[in-house]
């Protein structure tokens, strides 16, 4: 059926309120991901469940996304997603998880946690005194547009790094910035990751700035949701862009 009002399958009448996204895992089928949409896209899971997620307007007010914001969903949401990005990785054999931030590092502790790894190793944009400027690189996020940041490496993490098979993890991958400035901070420390990993692909618009940071990259990506760039219709109503 169609998810016109953010709710349960079927009411129209009530919207749902910004607190209850990302709590709940719908059955298979609940919702028609075709549309129309009023505020909610129903995002598929590998196994058919699916979830609720608001839609955020872009710019233009013609296109939006769908968004995930993984440290308000519900532990259950959380541990649901960890486990099967960790299953998505098994075949990559990662030795170590590198999480990003901010968001991404609340997904690789929890990855590294269902992969049976005793830490994880997280990258930061907050400089400590002992942190090192040549270990650090520029950094954006379509989240955080106007803000110069740098993405720093803790110098006293790169043992458990060198010589390991390292899985860069975020939440969300959208434009590819912050993946990208993660690949060039491993660069800079002559690492290559085996694999790269986000809860949820956000639009395709991210594989031109993995495809710049090497090739191969998109192919090395594993993720657990994909949604697509949506557009308003005729009605104001959402659906996936042609």
């Amino acid at each position: 059926m169609n998810e016109m009002s953010g709710t349960k399958p079927g009411s129209k009448g009530h919207s749902m309120q910004p607190h209850d996204y990302w709590q709940t895992i719908h059955s298979p089928g609940s919702f028609d991901p075709t549309g129309p949409h009023r505020q909610s896209y129903p995002a598929s899971l590998p196994d058919g469940r699916q979830m609720l997620l608001p839609i955020r307007p872009l710019a233009d007010g013609q296109h939006g996304i769908a968004s995930l914001i993984i440290n308000q969903a519900s532990f259950a949401v959380l541990d649901m997603l960890s486990g099967c990005l960790a299953d998505r990785l098994a075949e990559d054999r990662p030795d170590v998880i590198v999480g990003l931030p901010t968001l991404g590092l609340t997904l690789a502790g929890a990855v590294a946690q269902k992969l049976g790894h005793a830490r994880y190793v997280p990258f930061g944009t907050s400089r400590k005194f002992w942190y090192l400027d040549e270990l650090s690189v520029p950094m954006s996020s379509i989240t955080t547009p106007h803000q110069q940041k740098r993405l720093f490496a803790d110098p006293r993490m790169l043992p458990l790094l060198k010589g390991r098979r390292v899985v860069l993890v975020d939440d969300v991958m959208s434009s590819g910035a912050s993946m990208a400035a993660g690949l060039n901070l491993l660069a800079a420390l002559d690492i290559e990751p085996v694999a790269l990993a986000v809860a949820m692909l956000q639009t395709e618009r991210w594989r031109s700035a993995l495809s710049a940071s090497g090739e191969g990259w998109p192919d090395r990506t594993r993720s657990v949701l994909a949604t697509p760039l949506l557009e308003r219709d005729a009605q104001g109503l959402w659906r996936a862009a042609a």
